[in-house]
């Protein structure tokens, strides 16, 4: 009786055991505030405020075609679909941990040659059986909990790179809207510039009939034509191309024909606070998927660490069996067996070493790359937040700089036309205003998708309405 309680107390305290290696988070390979200098403001390191994308995007166009997009898009839903693959995944190893019960039942009938039976007469036999039978597989060393961990984790990681893929989706769909505008308004831009060559070659050429312009100017008033033309024909194709990136973004047709040119003077996002590069840990998808897979790996050493033990198993069968299908279930036909079996690994050619090195050394691998996907992040940050400081003083000046291009444009024409200046001067200024007015309108894209950019190098955008409470 000692005996037997000895062995059962020894089976249950076996049976919690784990060869599960403590997890620890690596440490953090960045540093703890955010680079500072004259590319950056003062002070950034406010708390990480819990906005949605459908509060971060002001314009009810952007957040119509974001919604369409979670809707439609086909990288999301294969996202959608490996969560889902590895959600059974997991459940198939959760599985070994508990036992299978099976229900079996057969029949067989013989007829044995009389030269085969011992009375010297042929005959028929018939035997029928129904039973219900268990197999289990006592995890004494927790190879079977290992797994099981291993594949909830990875379960996890899929679900964190399915919001990594919706935050992708989310500022991609929002870049190509912006670029779209912006390509649209230079468009127009092209367009008025190309009126004013035009007009301005109108004028050169009467000038040249009557003996004023020369033939270098008319020369050069056709050049700033063919340019407009030119610039024209690229920013229609850029206009079209932008709609067909932006329509298989969306998985389907967009729900309206065009788009309005880009605001300068339009707010289109929400300021976004930054909090520390520890809530990064929390935030980023891809920084959680990465340890996910850490704590995957190390799950998983202790696994190969659990098959250098025995493995027993048990098997058994209760059930009834007769001559007679009418006597299956009559008193005195039942039966039963009980398996119980130990397997121990004695000799494998080092199979079990090797598998228990690999799975160490994948786990080396998965810190290196926690660590990476970190450095990565803080990178993203930290270039968003240079870029949002910087863009603005280049947009200020920009503007100044269309400004004085307008006034001096319009001195230059002023002077043309009364015959003070050559054509030569008011080309000049007509060049330096359609440059000016293109690069302000380059710049304020520039600045409005560092902004996108940082709101998903923060983590943000993965639900549309987050409240207060949360």
């Amino acid at each position: 009786m000692k005996r037997t309680l000895l062995s059962v107390s020894l089976a249950v305290t076996l049976s919690g055991c784990s060869m599960i290696p403590d997890f620890q988070r690596p440490e953090s390979p960045v540093a703890n505030t955010w680079p500072q200098g004259d590319a950056y403001s003062a002070s950034t390191n406010e708390h990480t405020a819990d906005l949605g994308w459908g509060q971060f995007f002001q314009d009810p166009a952007l957040r119509e075609l974001i919604g369409i997009a979670l809707e439609n898009n086909r990288d999301l839903r294969i996202a959608a679909l490996n969560v889902d693959a590895t959600r059974a995944l997991y459940r198939i190893q959760r599985s070994d941990l508990f036992p299978s019960i099976s229900a079996d039942g057969g029949g067989n009938r013989s007829r044995t040659p009389a030269s085969l039976n011992p009375g010297g007469e042929a005959g028929i036999s018939s035997q029928y059986s129904a039973a219900l039978g268990i197999g289990w597989e006592l995890d004494l060393f927790g190879r079977l909990g290992s797994l099981q961990e291993q594949a909830l984790e990875e379960y996890l990681a899929t679900e964190a790179a399915q919001r990594s893929v919706q935050i992708s989706l989310i500022a991609a769909v929002a870049n190509t809207y912006l670029t779209w505008q912006a390509d649209q308004a230079l468009l127009e831009i092209t367009r008025g510039t190309l009126e004013t060559y035009d007009e301005s070659l109108s004028l050169t050429q009467r000038s040249f009939d009557v003996g004023v312009a020369s033939s270098l100017e008319l020369t050069q008033a056709r050049t700033a034509v063919e340019t407009a033309r030119s610039s024209l024909a690229r920013y229609t194709r850029l206009v079209a191309q932008d709609r067909n990136a932006l329509a298989q973004l969306l998985g389907q047709r967009i729900p309206f024909a065009g788009v309005d040119p880009i605001d300068l003077q339009r707010s289109y996002l929400t300021d976004l606070p930054v909090g520390l590069p520890s809530e990064l840990l929390v935030n980023r998808p891809d920084i959680v998927e990465a340890e996910r897979r850490l704590r995957g790996a190390n799950a998983n050493i202790g696994a190969a660490r659990a098959a250098f033990f025995p493995s027993i198993s048990l098997t058994g069968a209760a059930g009834s069996a007769s001559s007679d299908l009418d006597g299956l279930f009559e008193s005195g036909s039942d039966y039963w067996s009980f398996s119980p079996s130990i397997s121990l690994p004695i000799f494998n050619a080092g199979r079990l070493r090797a598998n228990l090195e690999y799975a160490e050394i994948i786990r080396d691998a998965r810190v290196a790359e926690y660590e990476r996907s970190i450095q990565e992040a803080f990178r993203d940050v930290s270039d968003g937040l240079a870029a949002r400081d910087t863009y603005v003083q280049q947009v200020e000046a920009q503007s100044d700089l269309v400004e004085a291009s307008e006034s001096y444009f319009q001195i230059a024409e002023r002077r043309y036309r009364t015959g003070v200046d050559s054509y030569l001067t008011l080309l000049d200024a007509q060049r330096q205003l359609f440059t000016a007015q293109q690069q302000l309108i380059g710049d304020r894209l520039g600045q409005l998708v560092s902004e996108v950019e940082l709101f998903k190098a923060l983590g943000g955008g993965w639900q549309a309405e987050v409240s207060a409470t949360q």
